[in-house]
């Protein structure tokens, strides 16, 4: 029954897309998306200066398993960043500083939507991010589908899965 409940939230957000732009018209976190499945976790220095992880829904995580190159209609791959921070009760359990825990979300939950009609315009993926719950305004995500498109040759996903 939950997965029933979970595919039709997740075919309800892929039609509230918007076509031609690659950014989607998703008014609503999509429900239980917490509960997908760890595609895999990184951190990441420079500006982005953040630990994330990276999350899929069956469909995406299906995908990754069985090794495709390119993602069907319907997987969604969400993003969730934090800040990094030391923490001083683990470093006195290993005698020195060197842990580090998530601190503070940083720049919302992003999701890629794959739609290869849609989107066909970006790659076949459309983009969002939601911060405080509500999704950033279309101008915000202008630049989502030039970032990934070096990606290309990895259907535009920058995340390998760890098994």
């Amino acid at each position: 029954m939950r997965q029933v409940v979970f595919s039709l939230i997740a075919g309800a957000a892929v039609a509230c897309m918007a076509p031609a732009s690659g950014q989607p018209d998703v008014t609503e976190l999509p429900a239980g998306y917490r509960d997908w499945k760890l595609v895999s976790v990184a951190h990441e220095a420079g500006d982005l200066d953040d630990l994330r992880a990276v999350l899929g829904n069956d469909l995406a995580i299906r995908a990754y398993r069985e090794g495709k190159l390119l993602f069907p209609d319907g997987a969604i791959i969400a993003r969730l960043a934090w800040s990094y921070v030391p923490s001083a009760e683990n470093d006195r359990v290993f005698g020195r500083p060197q842990s580090f825990v998530a601190g503070a979300p940083k720049e919302g939950v992003q999701f890629m939507v794959k739609d290869s009609r849609k989107y066909a315009a970006t790659g076949g993926w459309g983009f969002e991010d939601f911060v405080d719950g509500k999704p950033l305004p279309p101008a915000a995500l202008a630049g989502c589908f030039s970032c990934h498109a070096p990606a290309k040759a990895q259907d535009f996903v920058f995340t390998r899965y760890a098994p």
